[in-house]
């Protein structure tokens, strides 16, 4: 396995492996002992950062969530592993009624809010520290600075390590950064957002969200990275849910233009001269590239995690990440 750090304070930085667990589905359409294997395969290979919501999985039952941070929990505690592990979080996007989705009805960000989803997190997953909070979704009826100073005051308190975000617009982003660093108190050092080889059309709006450039790492989500480079990007969905490789997985609607298959192209000739699958070749094309980036990817069966883990020490020559890079 191999490692990269993520924060940059030195009292709360992290040392986390590259290649990251989803466990959205453990608990709910994985069942325990499935998800329990790949967890203790993912920690004997290495793995340590594995990533869960507040509400995975509520539109599987029709809950409002839990399932996934309840199993962590209930393995955290059987392996006594929580110490050697990273577990990140999220909240701000759990319904606020079993039944109901999270578009029109998530529990937001105001600091009350924030204050008791941590405290049932913590609960859920046995732990005295979330060592990483995101914040899943935006909530515009509520105050920057109201999420920003709850979220800072958890971290002060020791409740939480370290803050990310997902699924928000950059401008938000760096609002919220600049008024914790004008505070005085932490702010957003990891950023989640969709993030693949193919890329979408941004003048698509993404299924639940009012603006396209939220829900995916566009040019620039990109050009932030770059430019801030104390921050990380974890990159959810790197293999599309399946769709690089399974017929009966099509590439969602927004990845239907020109560039597509020219990618496509290069990916599959660069997979035949590694002796590599597709699959692994993106997640070594996001492991290995310029910009910090952690891809985050799923596994309902033990065998493809270890399809995935093989992909940490895949190296692409310079030669194959610049055609990668090119094609368009």
């Amino acid at each position: 396995m191999k490692y990269r750090t993520i924060g940059a304070d030195p009292a709360r930085r992290r040392e986390v492996s590259v290649l990251a667990l989803g466990a959205m589905l453990f608990g709910s359409v994985t069942d325990e002992q499935t998800s329990f294997a790949i967890l203790d395969r993912y920690v004997e290979a290495g793995g340590t950062f594995i990533d869960t919501s507040n509400n995975y999985a509520f539109w599987v039952d029709g809950s409002q969530g839990g399932q996934s941070e309840q199993l962590l929990g209930r393995w955290l505690r059987s392996r006594g592993v929580a110490k050697d592990v990273v577990i990140a979080t999220k909240l701000g996007a759990r319904p606020l009624a079993p039944g109901t989705g999270y578009v029109d009805n998530a529990e937001g960000l105001s600091a009350k809010t924030i204050r008791e989803s941590v405290e049932r997190s913590r609960e859920q997953l046995g732990v005295d520290t979330i060592d990483l909070l995101y914040t899943h979704i935006e909530d515009r009826t509520v105050p920057t600075a109201e999420t920003v100073g709850a979220l800072g005051e958890l971290v002060a308190e020791g409740t939480v390590g370290l803050l990310g975000v997902s699924n928000h617009a950059m401008w938000r982003v760096e609002r919220a950064r600049a008024l914790a660093a004008a505070s005085g108190v932490a702010g957003y050092e990891v950023l989640q957002y969709q993030h693949s080889l193919l890329r979408p059309r941004f003048d698509i709006p993404f299924p639940l969200f009012e603006d396209g450039s939220l829900g995916s790492a566009g040019p620039e989500l990109l050009s932030y990275l770059r430019a801030e480079p104390e921050l990380t990007l974890v990159a959810y969905s790197p293999l599309l849910s399946g769709a690089y490789v399974r017929q009966d997985k099509p590439l969602p609607s927004d990845y239907d233009h020109p560039g597509t298959p020219a990618r496509l192209d290069v990916l599959r000739q660069v997979a035949k001269e590694c002796g590599a699958g597709v699959n692994q070749v993106v997640l070594a094309w996001q492991i290995g590239g310029s910009l910090p980036v952690i891809p985050l990817a799923g596994a309902s069966s033990v065998t493809q995690l270890e399809e995935n883990l093989a992909a940490v020490d895949l190296e692409l020559t310079e030669d194959q990440r610049a055609r990668l890079d090119a094609a368009h």
